[in-house]
């Protein structure tokens, strides 16, 4: 969970008041917030937030905004009945543009190179003027940065942010794809010259993070309209234009990525928080020669979310309590979202700077939070019921015991998994595509390492064994845990197992030490079974079999195959037993 260090003092003044100690730790409450360190002598603060989904409350504008707003000093609502059709969607960051109602921007351009659109295609900015900045406010800056790259843009693969001084750039800058041995300029914290591809091979933050462009032929490459360098993204500034000091007035802000809304709404956060700490802010447009889902010229900062409409008595249903439709948008409003009825539908517009509405749920959540978890009475069970273990989970802990007595070592992995492991790794190139077919995917997950819900344990052992060779065979490894299956007579169209998976890995591995470790713990669990021939590409042929209680298939033991082994880059043979431990519970009556 994001942890961010800011001066108290500059947290009341955003915040509008003072709060004692106590007061903050329950006013934090509605950021899902918590102090993790009290004031230090020098007025600092640590606090933890519990909410990944609220980038913008990672920064002392953000956190101070959202208490200043719950607390009264200012307010998001509308009156009822105010019409949709040009809804006030900035309130007082009157800056933001929309896709269908771009700003004047001026002589602020940013032309993009054509080759980016599949390397790093994406880049939004804006510029601020005001006072000189401040140490505080400088150093603020500098861990909103840090805190979005890293944790909302996945350390810098998605969003990556610069900071420049303005007065040293002319305009258009151009975002550029660059050659990377013959590409040079002076990185921050060096005097010399490095090639972009000298900086991620000797540059601490090359060698950091240069992983992320150092497979692309071409380097995203930023410079002005004279050729002045600002940065190498997402890798480092330069040690000129991109050397931001206090007492700078003109700052330039540019984020690149490669996904255009996150990278968006973080350009709109950093940009509240400049506004909020009384700052100008400039539009910048960018224009692309390739489409985006805004265009090809977009002015940033962009207002893109879209608005939510959900009954009021869904709402109702879902907290437990009557709602009124003029308090509801008031409640709204306390979380910084501007909220409209109308006969009893609620359309709630999110703020410019936040992108975590998903659902109608997520906006009853916030009416939740802005009536406060007091509000709503407490009330006991209805139902009296004493807690045990299921029948599922005691014979899974039998067969526990069981393996540890048999000499097997329990593991205990991931249930995602990528295709690598789970297909990839386990099956033929014919097979793969029923393989695939057969296993639960996820629909948007945030690795393909994490892609797939796995469909047996088996391909898990396999990787635990393929790092293990140092260890003394023979190995014995166990794990007795979820596997999803696709079922279509079932509702999700898929069922969840408590399945197990064990391993023999051994020269003298095979098939008949592994019928012989089934045999043993079929007979402690007081169960027949009788082996049947199946194919199964996973295992070698004849020496494979499905093991069928009552004549229900529960499960298949067997010797790997070669290639298998030879995929996951294990050097010996190995035996596994899979067994459903569901089915097998119900078809030999152990309920």
């Amino acid at each position: 969970m994001p942890k961010i260090e800011l001066q108290q003092d500059e947290l009341f003044r955003y915040s509008g008041r003072e709060f004692s100690a106590e007061e903050l730790e329950e006013a934090l409450t509605m950021a899902k917030a918590e102090i993790d360190d009290p004031v230090d002598a020098n007025g600092l603060i640590k606090i933890e937030l519990n909410d990944t989904n609220r980038p913008d409350l990672w920064s002392t504008a953000g956190l101070g905004r959202a208490l200043r707003l719950y607390h009264g000093s200012s307010a998001a609502g509308t009156k009822v009945g105010v019409s949709a059709s040009s809804p006030d969607i900035a309130g007082r960051y009157e800056f933001f543009s929309r896709p269908d109602l771009p700003k004047a921007v001026g002589e602020r351009r940013i032309v993009v190179d054509s080759e980016l659109a599949e390397r790093r295609p994406y880049i939004a900015a804006f510029a601020v003027s005001g006072p000189p900045i401040a140490d505080v406010l400088l150093n603020d800056l500098i861990q909103t940065q840090e805190k979005l790259c890293w944790n909302y843009g996945r350390k810098r693969k998605a969003i990556a942010m610069g900071v420049y001084r303005e007065n040293r750039i002319q305009y258009p800058v151009r975002y550029s794809a660059a050659d990377p041995d013959s590409t040079t300029f002076v990185p921050l914290g060096l005097d010399a010259e490095l090639s972009l591809r000298q900086i991620i091979e000797q540059h601490p933050k090359g060698r950091e993070f240069g992983g992320i462009v150092a497979a692309l032929d071409k380097f995203p490459f930023l410079t002005d309209n004279t050729g002045a360098v600002l940065s190498f993204p997402p890798v480092i500034n330069s040690a000129d234009v991109g050397a931001v000091q206090a007492g700078d007035t003109n700052l330039f802000i540019e984020m690149t990525g490669t996904d255009l809304k996150p990278l968006l709404l973080a350009c709109a956060i950093v940009a509240c928080d400049l506004a909020d700490a009384g700052y100008t802010v400039h539009p910048v447009e960018v224009e692309y020669p390739y489409d985006t889902p805004f265009g090809r010229s977009v002015v940033t900062p962009l207002y893109f979310q879209k608005p939510v409409t959900f009954e009021l008595g869904d709402a109702e249903r879902l907290l437990g309590a009557e709602l009124h439709e003029d308090e509801a948008v008031q409640k709204l409003s306390k979380m910084g979202v501007r909220a409209e009825t109308v006969s009893g539908r609620i359309t709630a517009y999110p703020p410019v700077y936040r992108n975590d509405f998903l659902h109608p749920v997520d906006v009853v959540e916030d009416l939740m939070i802005g009536y406060g978890m007091d509000a709503f009475p407490s009330e006991p069970p209805q139902d009296f019921t004493v807690g045990r273990l299921t029948g599922s989970e005691i014979f899974s802990r039998e067969v526990k015991t069981l393996l540890v007595g048999m000499g097997y070592q329990e593991m205990i992995f991931n249930y995602l998994g990528s295709q690598r492991d789970f297909i990839d790794n386990m099956y033929p190139d014919d097979q793969r595509a029923v393989a695939t077919g057969d296993c639960v995917r996820i629909a948007n997950p945030m690795s393909e390492n994490f892609e797939f819900v796995r469909p047996s344990i088996i391909p898990q052992l396999l990787g635990a064994e393929s790092v293990s060779a140092h260890a003394v065979y023979p190995h014995y490894i166990f794990e007795v845990g979820k596997v999803a299956v696709r079922d279509t007579t079932n509702n999700y169209g898929s069922r969840t197992v408590t399945a197990l998976g064990a391993v023999v890995a051994d020269a003298e591995a095979g098939f008949n030490l592994v019928s012989s470790q089934a045999a043993a713990l079929f007979f402690y669990l007081g169960l027949e079974y009788e082996p049947s021939v199946v194919d199964d590409p996973r295992f070698l042929a004849g020496r494979v079999a499905a093991l069928l209680v009552k004549g229900q298939r529960v499960g298949v033991l067997g010797e790997i195959h070669p290639q298998v082994l030879e995929n996951w880059g294990v050097t010996v043979p190995c035996a596994v037993i899979e067994l459903d431990l569901d089915l097998l519970r119900t078809a030999g009556d152990l309920d």
